[in-house]
């Protein structure tokens, strides 16, 4: 089946997330400390070194369950960090009331972060935007801050390019309604001899608003290619759904990030351009 769909992550996979992460994170520090009573800078390099450890060993945790790989991005390592010294300073031991601290840290501070677009991010964006075919943004973070920031780049049909915020592709929970496809979900995927921890696939927010795209434009994941920069966050469901996926591969792309997307054959691929997004449309 050819390619009906065209769903993109944002940051990381058309943004330089290392320069658009650097005010992000001096905010978030800042905001952190204040919310622990104190400046903590020593405690949070000791916390981003353990981080940066192993991959099987740490990761962002909700309910217990590494849901993301900790340092792919500054944005997923300040969280990360956030939630440990949280618990570290004796600031965080209900859960849901830390991980609601957390996500107000960090929607404050990526008020803050610059807007960044790799090189080709516009050229393809209206390459694709050219094919006439529908393409969405879905990402975590808000909507209008998106907006704000592709209304800046200006690409050519920027008014057919829909935004998805908030899609939560760490949340780990059912979806509602329900879904026969999302039912059909194992919990888990598990790469033997790569990764030696589970990636879980049953991200329920994340569905919803796939959903959303699938209804409104008539067409399913058989037919829908999938770009995003994080194999766990973005790829990893949708692939599982049976999603085609490109990886855009970040310098620090994780060995299991690229053996996952080999295994699945002629539905995966992988490059550091995002001009690689263009062929799998013909």
């Amino acid at each position: 089946m050819g390619i009906a769909c065209v769903v993109l992550d944002f940051d990381g996979t058309f943004t330089d997330v290392l320069a658009e992460g650097e005010p992000f994170q001096k905010h978030f520090q800042d905001a952190l400390y204040g919310v622990l009573g104190q400046d903590a800078s020593q405690a949070w390099a000791e916390e981003v070194a353990a981080l940066h450890e192993g991959v099987d060993q740490y990761g962002w945790e909700v309910a217990g369950r590494i849901v993301a790989p900790a340092t792919a991005d500054p944005y997923l390592t300040a969280t990360c960090t956030a939630h440990r010294l949280l618990k570290r300073f004796g600031k965080g031991d209900d859960e849901a009331l830390r991980t609601d601290t957390v996500q107000s840290l960090y929607r404050e501070a990526y008020r803050h972060s610059a807007t960044a677009f790799k090189a080709e991010a516009k050229e393809v964006l209206e390459a694709l935007l050219a094919t006439g075919l529908p393409v969405s943004v879905v990402t975590n973070a808000h909507t209008e801050l998106v907006e704000a920031k592709l209304d800046k780049l200006a690409p050519k049909g920027r008014e057919r390019l829909k935004v998805f915020g908030d899609a939560r592709k760490f949340q780990l929970e059912d979806t509602e309604p329900k879904d026969a496809r999302f039912d059909a979900l194992p919990d888990a995927l598990h790469l033997d001899g790569v990764l030696g921890r589970p990636v879980y696939l049953r991200r329920g927010r994340y569905f919803s608003a796939l959903k959303r795209i699938w209804d409104a434009t008539h067409t399913g994941p058989e037919s829908t290619l999938v770009a995003g920069d994080i194999f766990e966050l973005d790829l990893a469901m949708p692939a599982a759904l049976g999603a085609h996926v490109q990886l855009v591969e970040r310098a620090n792309v994780m060995p299991y990030e690229r053996a996952a997307v080999q295994r699945l054959g002629a539905r995966g691929s992988a490059d550091t351009s995002l001009r690689a997004i263009l062929p799998r449309l013909r």
